[in-house]
């Protein structure tokens, strides 16, 4: 007889809504923070049908406040059709006191950006992943690609030696 497979091990296990690639090949992170988000009902049901795109977008500080900007939500049209849906509609970020004020710092003095890495779910709630970093000069950026390349290689050697 053939074991029948339970509910939780059908379930899918990967909460990710969207990662930005670009993130580590422009920037060097130097330290991760995990922010909630403050969202509209149709940007909820865009999410989870994985209507995001953070590409360009960017952490901006302003009055004490973070907000994500630029980020891209395409409106579902059936979830969206009694309210008027600003695709690129800047929203807070939910930081402790601690961890924003040490962000702040961090930008204003130390030449640091904030960037979105990754946006995925915790227990249903949407959170989003930033980095503190550093833009990458060209001749880092070759080195990283270089490194890379090395890394694979010595990976393909070892296998089939």
């Amino acid at each position: 007889m053939t074991a029948k497979k339970s509910k939780k091990d059908s379930k899918k296990t990967d909460n990710t809504i969207a990662v930005n690639r670009q993130a580590s090949h422009e920037y060097f992170i130097e330290e991760q923070f995990e922010a909630g988000l403050v969202l509209e009902g149709w940007e909820v049901k865009s999410l989870r049908d994985g209507r995001i795109q953070l590409k360009e977008s960017y952490v901006d500080i302003r009055r004490g406040e973070a907000w994500l900007c630029g980020a891209h939500v395409s409106p579902m049209l059936s979830a969206s059709t009694h309210v008027n849906p600003d695709a690129i509609r800047r929203k807070k970020l939910l930081l402790h006191k601690r961890e924003l004020s040490r962000l702040i710092g961090s930008v204003e003095r130390k030449g640091f950006t904030l960037i979105p890495l990754s946006m995925y779910w915790i227990r249903g709630r949407a959170k989003l992943k930033i980095g503190l970093a550093k833009g990458k000069k060209l001749h880092d950026k070759r080195a990283t690609a270089k490194d890379k390349d090395w890394q694979r290689e010595k990976a393909r050697v070892m296998k089939h030696a």
